[in-house]
């Protein structure tokens, strides 16, 4: 096979090809490649829907860097990476009920059978794509600034709100001071002014990022609070200040999202941390034993 060839072959066609591409380049790409490859995967709908001049305006580049970035990548031009920007917005607006009708245009025999399979398989994707690439050393890391924390703060907005639902039923059961940042009489930015360098919190956010989430989360950090992201990208807006930061990629069935493999990981955090605090005490009380 031809070098052209191998190069075509490895052009990503889909979004989430093309987004691990660019994570894993970044570091090799001359810097306004690289500006302009961030700004993408940032504001996706922006190149979906801009033209070149919009789209190098917005990014702070020339247009010329726009077509140096597409064939970098592999592509023909910008409008065949541009391609696939739309096709990822064409996914991702169907409405729900555009949603249900494709499931029924599926035709099986059993549809109900099929769409239970669907969504365990979906889950099993997600599960088994964040175990191969979970850093346990990050966990690890993550659980004892947590573990030390006098108040661990808990955000979360929109289709992420069950994880903070859920770790706070955890916390409560396993006695850890934790507050959940979604008050019902809109006073989240007061709550987040409490906090201090003493506490830890945690936020998860995916794309489309809810801006609550983001601004509390940046408060949070500029009161110099270490913050523990659970996002879907190296380049979420949520990862740029965290202390650490975890990604997880949801798969999706007939274009609804779980959270799987999210809720597995925020499972464990709760559980780590109780343990990790029983430990700290057990070695507490044998050196008071000893004195």
């Amino acid at each position: 096979m031809s070098e052209d060839a191998t190069i075509t072959a490895r052009v990503p066609r889909d979004f989430e090809s093309l987004r691990s591409t660019i994570i894993e380049r970044k570091a090799t790409m001359p810097k306004r490649l690289a500006q302009v490859a961030v700004f993408a995967l940032n504001n996706p709908d922006e190149i979906a829907f801009g033209t070149t001049a919009s789209i190098a305006t917005a990014s702070d580049v020339q247009p010329s860097t726009l077509v140096r970035l597409a064939r970098h990548l592999g592509y023909e031009g910008f409008s065949d990476l541009q391609s696939i920007f739309r096709e990822r917005l064409r996914d991702r607006t169907l409405t729900y009920e555009e949603r249900l009708i494709s499931l029924e245009e599926t035709r099986v025999e059993d549809e109900n059978a099929a769409i239970l399979s669907g969504f365990i398989s979906a889950a099993n994707q997600s599960i088994n794509r964040l175990a191969a690439t979970i850093q346990t050393d990050a966990f690890a890391r993550s659980v004892e600034i947590l573990a030390k924390a006098e108040t661990i703060y808990l955000i979360a907005k929109r289709r992420s709100y069950p994880l903070t639902a859920h770790m706070t039923y955890a916390f409560s059961k396993l006695n850890i001071r934790h507050q959940i940042v979604a008050s019902p009489n809109g006073v989240d930015s007061e709550l987040v002014q409490f906090a201090t360098p003493r506490d830890a919190a945690i936020a998860a956010s995916f794309s489309p990022y809810a801006a609550e989430s983001l601004a509390q989360s940046q408060l949070l950090v500029d009161r110099g609070v270490p913050l523990i992201a659970i996002t879907d990208s190296a380049f979420s807006p949520l990862a740029a200040g965290a202390t650490h930061w975890f990604e997880v990629a949801e798969a999706d069935f007939a274009g609804f999202r779980s959270l799987s493999a999210s809720m597995a990981l925020i499972m464990a955090f709760p559980v780590a941390i109780a343990e990790q605090r029983r430990k700290w005490a057990m070695v507490r009380s044998a050196k008071q034993k000893m004195e």
